[in-house]
C-alpha cells in the first residue's frame, strides 16, 4: 500500500489545528485559512444558464432582468442590476438532499455545515468510461483504489471521475442516446455504494453525470442507486466538472448551497483544495 505523505493535506491540516491549540494561540484557524489559501484551489462546479443539460422532465430556467443600470421600458426599476431566476431545484451542478428521493428524510436546510468541508477521494475511471460508455463502477475498482492509496477515509466526499462533463453543455452527447433511444452514460454499482456508506462511512458522493444509475437504467426510469444513496440520509452532488483537475486521494471537497427552507435540491457551489 503506497502512502504518499505529501499529499495528505487534510492530516497537515489536523496537525496544524492541535499543535496551534497546544499553543493556547487564539489565531489559529487564522493560521490554518493562510495554509489553505497558498494552495491552489479547483472549482468543480459547472456555470448554469437556460439551455444547459438537465433530466429530461424538468423545464428549462427561465430569466428576467428586473432593474437595470439604466432606466429602461421592460423593467421594474433603474439604479442597479438585478434579475429574476425561474428553475428547478435540480439545475446545474446542484445538490439532491435525502428527501428528494424518500419523504420524511432530510431536505436541504436540514444539512449541517460540517458535512460541507471534506477529504476529496477521486475514482478515477476516465479510461474505462471511454473504452464502455456503460461502465459502472465495481467493488473491485474501489478495492484497487484502496490498494493504491489506503483505506478511503470516514467522512469523505467521493467523486467518480469519468469525463463526461467535458461533453458539457451539449444534452444529445451527455446523454449519448443509440438509434433505439437507449441513453449510454457511466453511473455506480449497488455493491460499490453500499461499500462506501456502509462499510467506509463516507458522508457523500458525486458524479459528472445527471444520474447516479447508469443511462441504459434511467431509459427504463430504473433510479435505484439515487434511491439507496439519498435513503441512507446523505446527500450527493450531480453535474462535477474539473475532476481531471484534482489529484486521487490528499484534498479537500469544500461543497456549498443555499438553504432554502425545506428545499428539495439546489444548485450548488463545490470546489477543491489541492494538497
Amino acid at each position: 500500500m503506497k502512502v504518499r505523505k505529501e499529499c495528505l493535506l487534510s492530516v497537515a491540516v489536523l496537525v496544524l489545528l492541535l499543535s496551534c491549540a497546544r499553543g493556547g494561540d487564539e489565531k489559529s484557524l487564522w493560521d490554518i485559512q493562510r495554509t489553505l489559501a497558498s494552495k491552489k484551489y479547483v472549482d468543480l462546479t459547472h456555470d448554469f444558464a437556460p439551455g444547459i443539460p438537465r433530466w429530461p422532465g424538468f423545464p428549462d430556467e427561465k430569466r428576467q432582468i428586473i432593474y437595470w443600470y439604466d432606466k429602461r421600458p421592460d423593467t421594474m426599476g433603474a439604479g442597479f442590476f438585478s434579475e429574476l431566476f425561474t428553475h428547478v431545484g435540480q439545475w446545474g451542478t446542484h445538490v439532491d438532499p435525502p428527501a428528494h428521493f424518500i419523504k420524511g428524510l432530510r431536505t436541504v436546510d436540514q444539512i449541517d455545515p460540517k458535512e460541507m468541508v471534506l477529504p476529496l477521494v477521486v475514482i478515477d475511471v476516465h479510461e474505462e468510461c471511454a473504452q464502455n460508455p456503460d461502465y459502472t463502477l465495481t467493488l473491485d475498482r474501489l478495492k484497487k483504489w484502496e490498494t493504491d492509496h489506503g483505506a478511503i477515509p470516514a467522512g469523505s466526499f467521493v467523486a467518480m471521475r469519468t469525463d463526461w462533463s467535458k461533453r458539457w453543455p451539449y444534452a444529445p452527447k451527455m446523454e449519448n442516446k443509440d438509434a433505439k433511444g437507449v441513453a449510454h452514460y457511466p453511473g455506480w454499482s449497488l455493491p460499490a455504494l453500499k461499500f462506501l456508506y456502509e462499510q467506509r462511512k463516507i458522508t457523500a458522493s458525486g458524479h459528472e453525470t445527471t444520474d447516479t444509475d447508469p443511462g441504459f437504467a434511467t431509459t427504463k426510469e430504473d433510479y435505484s442507486l439515487e434511491t439507496y444513496v439519498l435513503s441512507t440520509n446523505h446527500y450527493q452532488i450531480e453535474l462535477l466538472t474539473n475532476l481531471d483537475q484534482v489529484s486521487e486521494f490528499g484534498a479537500i471537497a469544500v461543497v456549498s448551497f443555499p438553504k432554502p427552507k425545506g428545499g428539495s435540491g439546489f444548485p450548488a457551489r463545490v470546489f477543491a483544495i489541492l494538497p
